[in-house]
């Protein structure tokens, strides 16, 4: 039965957009995410034994959500029973994760969020964020932050530890997570000082070929040195990284950068490429045309278990960011 349901949500995260009957009304609000596989779309968390995902909300999405029967079917077909929607105001459920500035100067190909056609944290500032989170009607367990980087990275770092500093004296028993782009381990030990507790510095590719390919205005050794530093100040168990698997990586490659990630102490986040309209011209160029299968997910998600459990890892030290989230991946010790 748990196979099953492995699965079946490997199935949806790699699948299209769910559908909606015409005259349903969901309980809870839309969900609009500025960063994430989501980006720019309209979204809700669907919640099934005791596992989540969120799916794209489209009038031709390949999946159909009904209701009344609590299913999520596919040509008829049902793919899962004793359905719900959960809330997720601010991205996740029970988590307010907010991205300060989608704009980004590095524009990296399989990324979305530089190129929304509107800018949604224009005008998010640090009070208004403490206001949304106040005023939630949601349960709002932890915090965590993301950023672009549209002028030079000590500014976006300026403005991220200036948020979590208010944050933190805001709500001082909320647990608070930074996804930034570093290039100074000064950087890290700033974010830290503020109250900071979990940090994300993505990796993103399993090949340095591949990253010069997808990413070439970032540092890749860089990013690898940052990764030792956060460890350091953060800790193992509070430092994890993205890895994007469907850009034309090995199996092998992926193992060989989780094993070089987890060595460090750090937790890796295994992404399936998703392809958008924004960015599929970009990706066809470089002979991506779909991302990976659910197969393929399940086969990584059980060889990246494997190898955190050799390195002492496991997912449930997060409080914060996707490893607590869940909703995008399948996630070792929680879903599998």
């Amino acid at each position: 039965m748990e196979e099953d349901l492995i699965l079946s949500k490997a199935e949806l995260i790699s699948g299209g957009a769910v559908r909606l009957p015409k005259e349903y009304r969901p309980p809870v609000r839309f969900s609009r995410s500025t960063a994430g596989p989501g980006a720019g779309k309209r979204s809700l968390v669907f919640s099934f034994s005791g596992m989540r995902v969120k799916k794209t909300i489209s009038d031709d999405g390949e999946f159909f959500y009904d209701p009344s029967e609590r299913t999520i079917t596919k040509d008829g077909s049902v793919i899962v029973e004793d359905v719900t929607v959960m809330p997720a105001e601010f991205h996740c459920p029970e988590q307010a994760f907010f991205n300060l500035d989608q704009r980004c100067r590095f524009n990296c190909l399989f990324c979305s969020s530089p190129v929304l056609e509107n800018d949604a944290t224009k005008g998010l500032t640090d009070e208004r964020i403490i206001e949304l989170i106040r005023d939630s009607k949601e349960p709002i367990l932890s915090i965590a932050l993301t950023t672009g980087v549209p002028d030079y990275v000590d500014g976006s770092i300026d403005r991220m530890v200036r948020c979590v500093s208010k944050l933190k004296n805001a709500f001082p028993g909320m647990t608070i997570g930074v996804e930034p782009y570093v290039d100074d381990a000064s950087q890290i030990d700033r974010l830290h000082d503020a109250g900071a507790s979990e940090i994300k510095i993505n990796v993103e590719t399993s090949t340095d070929g591949l990253f010069k390919e997808f990413c070439p205005m970032l540092d890749r050794k860089n990013i690898f040195d940052m990764l030792a530093h956060a460890v350091e100040v953060f800790g193992k168990g509070k430092v994890s990284s993205n890895l994007i698997i469907g850009l034309g990586e090995s199996d092998d490659d992926v193992a060989v950068m989780m094993e070089r990630l987890c060595s460090m102490g750090v937790t890796p986040t295994i992404r399936g490429l998703r392809i958008d309209e924004r960015r599929d011209r970009l990706l066809s160029e470089h002979g991506i045309v779909k991302g990976p299968s659910s197969e393929r997910l399940i086969r990584i998600a059980d060889i990246q278990k494997d190898i955190m459990g050799r390195y002492g890892l496991d997912s449930t030290t997060f409080e914060t960011m996707c490893l607590r989230c869940t909703c995008c991946d399948l996630v070792p010790f929680i879903d599998l």
